[in-house]
């Protein structure tokens, strides 16, 4: 017998999926989080390597994630949408958009991006620059921060896949992009670094 209350399953068919390349127009920094509070790395450890692959740098398709669904820290819907409807867009994105791959490499002139080493706080292969800055806790507290950081040019190209729902459509998602490029970027110290435009919806 069939169940009138059974949930309808999207058709492969239905689900939309879109090649999506992102285009850095400034400097992209990392500070990969080591698990804990404790522990010191050294800057180079704070970038994101390719999975056997101790050169290819990249980032988590998370931070991606997270750039369209953070709600603690800046996301596009939290920096652009009315704040009292950002939750509801940020959490449809985050329940009907997925990234095909995990980890998505930097690219420049169409090749992955390596990393060699540093010497005098810069890389030769990959122009990867150590930026020093001091940052202030609260009560004043000085924190000071080193991080690698990316010239551009830089690129990311990725699969998106867009299930169908009525919270949000292809639409709103593409202009979350397309407007994050002015307010905020990717990476580390969004907002400043990591600014992208959109290069291909396809």
């Amino acid at each position: 017998m069939k169940d009138s209350a059974a949930v309808k399953i999207s058709k492969p068919t239905e689900i939309i999926e879109r090649t999506i390349t992102l285009c850095g127009i400034n400097d992209i920094m990392f500070d990969r989080y080591a698990g804990d509070n404790k522990t010191q790395l050294e800057p180079y450890q704070k970038l994101y390597f390719q999975p056997g692959n101790s050169k290819v740098i990249g980032l988590p398709a998370l931070n991606i994630t997270s750039f369209l669904s953070a709600h603690n820290t800046n996301s596009a819907p939290k920096r652009l949408r009315d704040a009292r409807q950002f939750k509801k867009i940020a959490n449809a994105c985050l329940s009907f958009t997925q990234i095909k791959q995990s980890f998505i490499p930097l690219l420049r002139d169409g090749k992955p991006i390596e990393f060699g080493r540093f010497v005098d706080d810069h890389d030769e292969l990959s122009g990867m620059y150590i930026h020093r800055a001091v940052a202030r806790l609260d009560k004043g507290i000085p924190n000071p921060k080193e991080r690698p950081t990316l010239p551009a040019p830089w690129e990311l190209t990725f699969n998106m896949l867009i299930y169908p729902n009525k919270e949000i459509k292809e639409v709103e998602i593409q202009n979350l992009f397309e407007d994050g490029v002015r307010a905020l970027g990717l990476g580390t110290f969004r907002g400043v670094f990591g600014k992208f435009y959109v290069k291909q919806w396809d």
